[in-house]
């Protein structure tokens, strides 16, 4: 069952390792993006840098993943297409090559179309095998993204 708020929205209270995996409920986790944080597309696209250039792609999808719900209605797929491309960088780290394939596709044909540097992060994101190194596929994406 998922951990609600008082006010009964879900939540994401489990702790998490550096990949984002679950871990025991007591356990000390990793440092989570807080589920209420709303960022402004500058302060996005700083604190998923910031992740990105610590290895954590995970946080980094957690911090898209904020900007999209706030998000106007016409970037929500840009916001969306880059958190998956964070979970397939997440499932790279995790060795599942074949997961992070499918996540790279999707956000790369969502991040694509607003063109320009999302442009390159999509092909950047395409390029990428199941066997690609992943510190390498994150400084890639990190490299890539505008900010």
């Amino acid at each position: 069952m998922r951990d609600r708020d008082p006010e009964g929205r879900p939540r994401n209270a489990r702790p998490r390792d550096a990949y984002g995996r679950p871990l025991p409920y007591g356990e000390q986790g990793m440092p989570r993006v807080p589920d209420d944080y709303a960022p402004t597309t500058e302060q996005a696209m700083a604190d998923a840098r910031r992740f990105l250039a610590e290895g954590l792609p995970f946080n980094a999808h957690e911090v898209f993943e904020g900007r999209w719900k706030c998000a106007p209605e016409d970037e929500r797929e840009l916001w969306q297409g880059l958190a998956q491309i964070c979970v397939g960088l997440t499932h790279l780290q995790r060795g599942n090559g074949r997961g992070a394939l499918t996540l790279f596709s999707r956000g790369a044909a969502k991040v694509q179309g607003y063109g320009g540097a999302y442009d390159a992060v999509g092909k950047a994101a395409s390029g990428f095998g199941q066997d690609s190194d992943p510190d390498e596929a994150v400084t890639v994406i990190l490299d890539k993204l505008p900010g």
